[in-house]
């Protein structure tokens, strides 16, 4: 029997163009080239961390609060170039950047927006745990004159993303993407260098049997969450469930999206108002869950319907399956 033909990244995407929208101009795909160029240097550079001098902290604090790591910087560095480049990008969004930043070539005809997290979870590479790049892209409104701030274009609700992925540089390099037609994931081949389908359409089992949250927390989390959590671990599900929790979101999300169970990073006496981002983790790791089966809120709110007011705002995220996300909203 023959084995099945390969189909990249770049092919599934000009496959999806020519199937939903005919009469696109190829923007769009040559927009999610630019990521995934970008995500292959980066990967490159996680699998040779311990051999180059990218490991540790560079001793700054970025915007966030957190220590600046040098693979941040890295990450940072080829997402910015290789959309930068694009002359189709208008406005890039950076966990690391205190403001957007505008693309000069073109920035009048740009049609997108771009918001990412360039490596979530890098205080981890230390000691080779799985980090990965969240990545949002939104539709921007002409603006021939130019007059309209940049952040304007950014601070839009999850809704209306165009397309949302995220790549996890583990055991192999695992990329997950959605245009808003189903989930579809890929893995890098390193032999020839491209992004090849492995995981063709993505569904969220409707239940599961993982929990994943920092429980060293769990005494200051608000009393729904606790109480939630004991239900689970008492067993009156009818099912025994397993808490596993890396402390990397990408990794997490994509256990949690494979098998199905729930995440939770609810607020704290320390994080009242959620520690994760809206734009740039929350939004497009929603967006991905919901076209997979699954649902994401904030505790009370579906994410994807949440109006951001501010660059770097914060927010509770529960994502996971339908029957144990609903259930712990019986809870709050």
């Amino acid at each position: 029997m023959n084995p099945p033909p390969l189909l990249t990244v770049e092919q599934h995407i000009l496959e999806q163009q020519r199937r939903r929208h005919p009469h696109a101009t190829g923007e769009f795909s040559w927009l999610l080239s630019g990521i995934t160029l970008a995500c292959k240097v980066i990967s490159a550079q996680v699998r040779r961390a311990g051999l180059l001098d990218v490991l540790g902290s560079v001793g700054q604090v970025n915007v966030q609060g957190e220590a600046v790591q040098k693979l941040d910087v890295l990450a940072n560095r080829a997402l910015l170039h290789c959309l930068g480049s694009r002359g189709n990008v208008a406005v890039m969004a950076s966990e690391e950047n205190a403001e957007p930043l505008v693309a000069e070539r073109d920035r009048a005809l740009g049609r997108y927006v771009v918001i990412f997290d360039p490596l979530d979870g890098s205080s981890n590479i230390d000691v080779n745990v799985s980090v990965g790049t969240i990545f949002s892209i939104l539709r921007r409104e002409p603006d021939p004159e130019c007059r309209r701030p940049p952040l304007d274009d950014v601070l839009q609700p999850g809704y209306r993303q165009v397309a949302a992925g995220y790549v996890v540089y583990g055991s192999s390099t695992v990329l997950v993407y959605t245009t808003g037609d189903g989930v579809t994931g890929f893995t890098l081949d390193p032999s020839i260098g491209a992004f090849i389908i492995s995981h063709p359409s993505i569904r969220m089992p409707s239940c599961g049997s993982i929990y994943s949250v920092n429980e060293a927390n769990a005494e200051t989390f608000p009393e729904g969450y606790q109480r939630f959590l004991g239900h689970l671990r008492s067993g009156r599900t009818g099912r025994t469930y397993s808490s596993r929790y890396v402390g990397s979101l990408v990794a997490d999300f994509h256990r949690t999206l494979l098998k199905g169970g729930i995440f939770l990073y609810p607020p704290t006496r320390q994080h009242p108002s959620g520690k994760l981002r809206l734009l740039y983790e929350a939004n497009p790791i929603a967006f991905i869950a919901e076209q997979a089966g699954g649902l994401a809120t904030d505790g009370m709110n579906r994410i994807l319907d949440l109006q951001p007011t501010a660059l770097h705002q914060r927010t509770p995220l529960v994502v996971g399956s339908r029957e144990e996300v609903e259930l712990l909203r019986s809870f709050l």
